[in-house]
């Protein structure tokens, strides 16, 4: 999945404050009257929670402009983050007071519904004040201010939910004062406290601002006329020179001064864990499980190579009990027998189109999901957001209703050289995206956002679990291939044993960077020798590896959750256990943390 996960960007920018600005006249319905209005008040409890629902969502989201704007509320369109100390402080103060009035329900009257939410939110609420007071990201992570940035303008113009004038309107008041949120960042960052990854990134990203001015402002400006036009012009202006600005203390003083440890440690990775995964998992669970999985499916590939090549010539010797030599040889030889088969370098998108309709049909054949009527629309990749991967699914915004979902699917940039593009169509040859299509899109991120937009609560919506999103896609990886997709190719279920292997692999190199101490050897070896993957691929996760914490471990935790939900369902229903019944029902619950689906499903204790 594409974006930073909601709830994450939620908590932490929530508290960077800012006051509420002037509403979009766009918009009539404020989310919290969309709470309201879709939280069942069955008892005094949940009558008090649907007014703090309500007033979570109408006073947090206006601390949060440029999330706001990307969750699909309008009213603060025309407002910017403000991570000023008087900012932060303001935020802090507003979560107290949130969870002091939290405090004051009694859980126990709630429904199970909403004791699931009240949960949801608690954590949140939480991990804001942690990240602002202990993490203190806003003082050594440049990131927090290159997204607020970029997404300030990408969020208001890559979909139309409102007319373009409208949008360019709030776009302008915006860029008036993007100048003042990249002197916040050079007031607030410590150079000393930055990690020089980190200032790295951040120097390369800042030169894309303008690009973002190029290819969403400029080409639709004269769609503004008169006075609007002029300060439209104006305000880009000031922004291309505010970027080259910063862009010079980037260069000269963040990065050559930043000294600052890209590892948070044992002590703080684990208070994050917990945030944000809302896990039942701990961090050695999570290690260990993670250890014996690759071991299993390292096995597995062994099993599935052995039949790709049995009676290929020149195959290396595939015995039933292999030294770990021979397994290795085995399993790499098999993928070599897959990699001959990549779409040509000007093919990438029609055959990830084509991999679309295959896997849509053969979701629908086997039934083993409730599939949409309505279409993914696929798009062209961004520019600017070319050159990772070959596709992602972009979901509207929660309270974005009736917006396309896009899965987004990129051509090779026209700069790389042949042997950049071979790595790249090694690794994304066309068993991989076959399993791509089926992560990104069905049955994976596309139609579990489409099942999960349905449950009422809007709360839940906004703080949309990412295990439980990335899980799904992970899980349905698996999923399909069990039910024989591509007629039971080993050289798919290969691939597909090959990318669910990257999962695990990310959980353990998460902790092995920021609680172990690992070299770049180790986390190479991890990567490229035990689960195959291509140097280029490898070097990209080893930086955000780097860059990030915790949220390397989602896509595993996730999966581990999902597949342990489903064995408890099969458990407990035994020969009632219907497939379709419980994927959809799953779906149903609204993407809350894995376990809460889970116990609503199951009727177990709410905890």
């Amino acid at each position: 999945m594409r974006q930073t996960l909601i709830a994450t960007a939620l908590a932490t920018a929530m508290l960077a404050g800012c006051g509420p600005g002037t509403p979009n006249t766009a918009t009539t319905d404020t989310p919290a009257a969309a709470a309201a209005a879709s939280t069942p008040a069955q008892s005094a409890a949940d009558v008090a929670f649907a007014g703090l629902a309500a007033r979570f969502l109408d006073e947090g989201l206006a601390l949060a402009p440029v999330s706001a704007t990307g969750i699909g509320d309008h009213r603060f369109d025309a407002e910017l983050d403000d991570l000023s100390a008087a900012g932060r402080q303001k935020g802090v103060d507003w979560a107290r007071s949130m969870l002091a009035a939290l405090d004051a329900i009694d859980v126990s009257g709630l429904s199970r519904e909403n004791q699931v939410d009240a949960l949801i939110l608690r954590n949140n609420l939480e991990y804001g004040l942690w990240d602002s007071e202990v993490f203190q990201r806003w003082a050594w992570d440049p990131q927090v201010y290159s997204g607020l940035a970029g997404g300030a303008i990408y969020s208001l113009m890559a979909r139309e939910f409102a007319p373009m004038p409208d949008r360019l309107r709030s776009a302008t008041a915006r860029m008036e004062k993007l100048p003042g949120l990249l002197a916040q960042a050079r007031e607030n960052l410590d150079p000393a406290r930055v990690p020089r990854t980190h200032a790295e990134t951040v120097a390369r990203q800042n030169r894309g601002l303008a690009s973002l001015l190029d290819g969403f402002i400029v080409p639709a400006a004269d769609q503004l006329q008169g006075d609007e036009r002029t300060r439209l012009d104006a305000a880009v202006a000031k922004v291309r020179a505010a970027a080259q600005e910063h862009q010079v203390w980037l260069d000269e003083t963040l990065v050559p001064n930043a000294t600052g440890d890209f590892r948070v440690g044992a002590q703080k990775y684990d208070q994050q864990l917990v945030f944000a995964l809302n896990s039942s998992l701990s961090r050695a669970e999570i290690r260990e499980r993670a250890e014996a999985e690759l071991l299993r499916v390292r096995d597995q590939m062994y099993a599935v190579a052995r039949t790709v090549l049995k009676d290929r010539d020149g195959a290396p010797p595939v015995p039933d009990q292999p030294d770990e030599g021979q397994r290795q040889a085995a399993i790499e030889a098999a993928l070599e027998v897959s990699y001959a088969d990549r779409p040509g370098r000007d093919e990438v998108v029609d055959f990830a189109k084509h991999t679309l309709e295959v896997a849509t049909g053969f979701v629908r054949s086997k039934d083993l999901v409730t599939v949409p009527d309505e279409p993914v629309k696929i798009i062209l990749m961004p520019e600017f957001q070319r050159g990772f991967s070959v596709a992602y699914c972009d979901s509207p915004g929660p309270l974005d209703k009736g917006l396309d979902t896009y899965y987004a699917i990129s051509p090779i940039p026209d700069e790389w050289d042949q042997a950049k593009v071979d790595s790249f169509l090694r690794e994304y040859n066309d068993y991989m995206i076959h399993v791509l299509t089926i992560h990104e899109a069905m049955p994976g991120h596309y139609l579990e956002g489409v099942h999960s937009a349905d449950h009422p609560s809007t709360l839940r919506a906004v703080l949309r679990s990412g295990p439980f999103a990335e899980g799904w896609a992970v899980y349905t990886e698996r999923m399909v291939a069990d039910a024989g997709y591509l007629d039971n190719d080993p050289l798919f279920r290969l691939n597909q044993l090959k990318f669910y292997a990257r999962a695990v692999a990310n959980a353990i190199l998460d902790q092995g960077v920021h609680v172990d101490n690992w070299t770049k050897e180790q986390a190479m070896d991890l990567m490229v020798r035990q689960t195959f993957q291509q140097q280029s691929e490898a070097e990209g996760k080893w930086i955000r590896a780097q860059l990030s914490s915790t949220q390397l471990a989602t896509y595993f935790v996730g999966a581990q959750e999902h597949f342990d939900a489903r064995a408890a369902a099969e458990a407990k229903w035994g020969a009632d256990f219907d497939a379709k019944r419980y994927h959809d029902r799953m779906l149903a619950n609204g993407a809350p943390p894995v376990r809460f689906a889970r116990q609503l499903l199951l009727d177990e204790a709410i905890n």
